[in-house]
Order: structure tokens, then sequence, then C-alpha cells
């Protein structure tokens, strides 16, 4: 049986913006949670990055250290603009066989995307384990659920005040 943690929002973008604004200003809308820290030198600034232009598949997601050091949190296992994105999601303790994956779907809806996000893996992350806090599954998966909301939540304030921005200089 999988653990995984399901949420979803509206963001009033297209998806290819809604899209660009996840990969390209992570670094901007991402807020970190002291619970759920990648390493306990955390927090830096999350970018994807790779070869060429963007990351893309093959690329990865990375948190840059204030000591200028930059842990690799997952690599980018598909890349596809303004549909999916999938990367793999890991925390500094995690052992080598831990393996957890966020699934990102961008579906249009009208004027607007809806945005979905699926971390699954958990199941292969021990309740026991530092990461989870001992919480029992259920509270630790709420937990989590409730972070990626309010992650959700400032993505579409990102998107929103670029769009904004970008109407009042006329190229909207």
């Amino acid at each position: 049986m999988s653990s995984k943690v399901l949420v979803a929002l509206r963001i009033k973008a297209s998806p290819l913006r809604v899209f660009e604004v996840f990969t390209a200003d992570i670094g901007a809308w991402w807020k970190p949670n002291a619970l759920f820290s990648f390493t306990p030198r955390s927090p830096g600034v999350l970018a994807f990055e790779g070869t060429g232009e963007g990351a893309g598949e093959g690329g990865r997601l990375v948190e840059r250290l204030p000591s200028g050091k930059v842990f690799e949190i997952g690599p980018v296992r598909v890349w596809d603009p303004g549909q999916r994105l999938v990367f793999g999601w890991r925390q500094a303790s995690f052992a080598p066989d831990m393996d957890t994956e966020v699934e990102v779907r961008f579906e249009p809806v009208g004027d607007e995307t809806r945005v979905t996000v699926e971390h699954r893996g958990w199941n292969t992350v021990p309740t026991e384990h530092v990461a989870r806090h001992h919480f029992p599954d259920a509270v630790f998966l709420q937990r989590h659920a409730e972070w990626w909301r309010a992650l959700l939540t400032s993505l579409a304030s990102r998107a929103a005040m670029d769009v904004k921005e970008r109407a009042r200089e006329g190229d909207a």
C-alpha cells in the first residue's frame, strides 16, 4: 500500500504559466517548514537546475544552503511543460532505500489551472524515522498535506502577481 499526500488548487493562470512559475520561481514562492526541512542546515533556496535550458529531464531539484553547499533533493524524472512534472524528494536523513516522489499535474479548467500535487512513497520511510517526527501515519500525512496546500497558495499568489505585473507592462 502506498502512503501518499494528494492536494489540489485552482490557479488563475494558464497551465504553461503556472508550470513556469512552479519551476523557474520556486525560490520565490517556496516557504520552508521547520518540521519538514531537508537538512539540519536548512532553510536554503530551492531551484531546479540541469544542463541546457531549464532543468528538464535529467535535471534536479536542489536546495542552496546559506553556507554555499548544495543539497540535491531529487532528480527530475518527467519534465512536460504545462502538463506534468515529476521529481524525487529526499531529506538528508533518508537511507538510500527511502524514495519519495512528487508528481505535479497542470490541467486547464476554463481560464484557470488545476494544480494537483501527489507526494507518494512515504511507505518507504519508517514511522519511527526522524523525518516523520513519530507521528502516526495519518497525522504525518495530514500535516504534510497542510504544508503542500500552503505551498500551492503561495504559488497561486506568485502566479497572480506576475500576471498583474505583466498586464501593467502591456505584456499579458
